[in-house]
């Protein structure tokens, strides 16, 4: 299982500027649409091929989002991750739609 972390415990490490991954587990024309600040966009179907090359320490705290709460992307690509090796990985369950429901910025491409 896979710990969850809240939409405001996530944007509290964003504004310290905390060391993590912030994932976008969705398909990369929703990535650029609009994504939290500073994520990086691994789709969920390509998490086991991508994490090991572009997040290549196990160690490295991972926090992943999707859509929304009953989107399955991140709970998907959290568990990919768990059994790649990957030790600190937490789920923003509520997502995207969350974030921009409480009018919090989203980054583009």
């Amino acid at each position: 299982m896979v710990d969850l972390i809240s939409r405001e415990a996530l944007k509290a490490r964003i504004d310290r500027g905390d060391a993590f991954v912030l994932l976008d587990t969705l398909p990369e024309a929703a990535y650029r649409k609009g994504h939290l600040p500073g994520a990086i966009n691994i789709p969920s179907d390509d998490i086991i091929d991508d994490a090991p090359r572009r997040i290549p320490d196990r160690d490295t705290e991972v926090v992943v989002y999707c859509a929304n709460g009953p989107c399955k992307r991140s709970r998907l690509a959290a568990e990919r991750l768990v059994e790649l090796g990957y030790h600190r990985v937490r789920d923003y369950h509520e997502g995207k739609a969350d974030w921009i429901d409480a009018d919090l910025p989203v980054e583009t491409d």
